[in-house]
């Protein structure tokens, strides 16, 4: 796997967990995040979390799925994307 197929996927789905590109690519999320900090270096992706009680209240949910990754660089189209807050799968909080 190369960073210009993490581009085209995260570009194409404006956002997406940690877990979810690891499923995608069937890679390790710790080496999925080593290549998404190539593109938050080069400011084209912006890492948050799911929702702000994530990590901080029921610590159910798994980390890699409260761990999410926008791209913010210019998709096809000129589009510009916003900050969407996500829940993981189960979460009730």
């Amino acid at each position: 796997m190369i960073l210009s197929e993490i581009k085209h996927y995260l570009a194409a789905r404006g956002q997406a967990t940690l877990g979810e590109i690891a499923v995608h690519f069937d890679t390790p999320p710790d080496a999925i995040r080593g290549m998404l900090e190539q593109w938050i270096r080069k400011g084209k992706v912006r890492r948050f979390g799911a929702t702000s009680a994530c990590g901080s209240s029921c610590s159910k949910c798994d980390p890699a799925m409260t761990e999410v990754y926008q791209w913010i660089g210019s998709p096809a189209g000129g589009r510009h994307l916003r900050g969407i807050q996500v829940k993981p799968m189960g979460c009730d909080h």
